[in-house]
């Protein structure tokens, strides 16, 4: 992930197309991330939900959401009318240290286990998390689950002594990105080693003008035993911490 490679299901790629250098791997260096009053309220907001590691395995439950979250979110993409085989080898299938967390909200009388809102794929690294894929229940119009489980996931970070948790390629052109540039300060790689920079302040930069640039130090070893824990900033105590081995 510090060379910029994702994983969907059992396959690593990097995305090379001629002339073209828009996909850009982001990620959230957590010992300096400050959260801004939109995502402090979201935290506030969703702080009654369970988070729960279960296992890598298909559930239904798990497979409608996803269905109605691709067919709201990503409507006429292909993946709407994904099979569940085709759910599987996109989320349920990993050759490294994956966790599955469904989120929950409390139980009540008509749903013992408590209403599905989200569930996650994370990568355990040796220097952070990768959020691999999330998806939430779209139909509360006010709600922000994405947020805050990008949230609860920096969190985990902090609780695991990781330093980063990885999001993925962000194009900066995409309305549907634009939320990953949100998390400050956040470290941008440059495809090919040439430049980056590392996006510090809460809001973004003018039009026209560029933050000061920042490379991922790929020379920077991995967490070692000597690596300080960051405070905690935030702790739910329905939250059920990730654990770095299976």
């Amino acid at each position: 992930m510090r060379l910029g490679f994702r994983r969907s299901g059992i396959f690593t790629y990097r995305p090379h197309c001629d002339g073209c250098r828009a996909c850009i791997p982001v990620r959230v260096p957590v010992d300096s991330f400050v959260a801004n009053r939109s995502q402090r309220r979201a935290w506030r907001q969703h702080g009654d939900l369970t988070a729960r590691v279960v296992g890598l395995a298909f559930d239904q439950e798990h497979y409608d959401l996803y269905l109605r979250y691709q067919s709201t979110r990503h409507a006429g993409g292909g993946m709407d009318n994904d099979s569940r085989e085709q759910y599987s080898q996109f989320l349920l299938q990993s050759k490294v240290n994956t966790r599955l967390v469904e989120f929950r909200a409390p139980a009540d009388d008509a749903d013992s286990r408590g209403r599905l809102t989200a569930v996650s794929i994370i990568d355990v690294l040796n220097d952070g998390l990768s959020s691999v894929y999330t998806f939430f229940d779209t139909g509360e119009p006010h709600a922000s689950y994405g947020t805050y489980n990008i949230l609860w996931q920096i969190e985990q970070c902090r609780l695991l002594r990781l330093p980063y948790l990885y999001l993925g390629y962000w194009i900066e052109a995409s309305p549907k990105m634009a939320y990953k540039a949100k998390f400050r300060p956040s470290e941008l790689l440059q495809q090919g080693g040439g430049s980056g920079r590392r996006l510090n302040s809460q809001r973004a930069p003018a039009a026209g003008r560029r933050e000061p640039t920042v490379l991922y130090d790929l020379a920077r070893p991995l967490v070692s035993g000597s690596t300080r824990r960051p405070p905690t900033i935030w702790r739910s105590p329905t939250s059920t911490a990730l654990t770095p081995s299976a």
